[in-house]
């Protein structure tokens, strides 16, 4: 656990689950995709307990403020390990207190400590406030890039065939 003025950080544990997907939920709610949610409680407390996510919950007196929740990936280009970040979250309450850059220091020192080559994360183009503080953390868009998603039928019927 890490103390700040005002919070603390501490890892997320399989009994947290209840309390990400509530925190997940409100991201969601945020980024106008709360229809799109359709994990529960009990996935976060497999994917927590199997260590396939890892996370930070941050705690303002007592109650849970925000989250982060990332895993590693594998780079082929540096031929080594990176974390990515799924999702952060803070109450928009508690924000402006340095809890997302809390979260983005303590993600990085594990990332070093690690060996890992890098920390990546995706973000709405539409979300100019969380753009102008990566930028002031130090992190550089991938605009040549564009993320693709095979998910629901379009995954089913590409499974399917021979």
């Amino acid at each position: 656990m890490s103390q700040h003025p005002g919070f603390t950080l501490r890892d997320a544990k399989p009994r947290d689950a209840e309390t990400v997907h509530r925190l997940v939920t409100a991201l969601a709610e945020y980024e106008n995709l709360g229809h799109e949610v359709k994990a529960s409680p009990q996935d976060f407390y497999g994917a927590l307990a199997t260590k396939r996510i890892r996370g930070l919950i941050a705690e303002a007196d007592g109650e849970p403020i925000g989250f982060c929740l990332w895993y590693e990936t594998f780079s082929t280009f540096t031929g080594r390990g990176g974390l990515w970040i799924e999702d952060v979250f803070v109450d928009p309450a508690h924000r402006r207190l340095g809890v997302g850059s809390a979260f983005f220091k303590e993600v990085a020192k594990r990332a070093v400590a690690e060996g890992h080559a890098r920390v990546e994360w995706n973000v709405l183009d539409w979300n100019a406030p969380a753009i102008a503080f990566y930028r002031r953390i130090g992190a550089v868009g991938q605009d040549e890039w564009t993320d693709q998603r095979l998910a629901g039928d379009a995954l089913h019927a590409l499974a399917a065939q021979g």
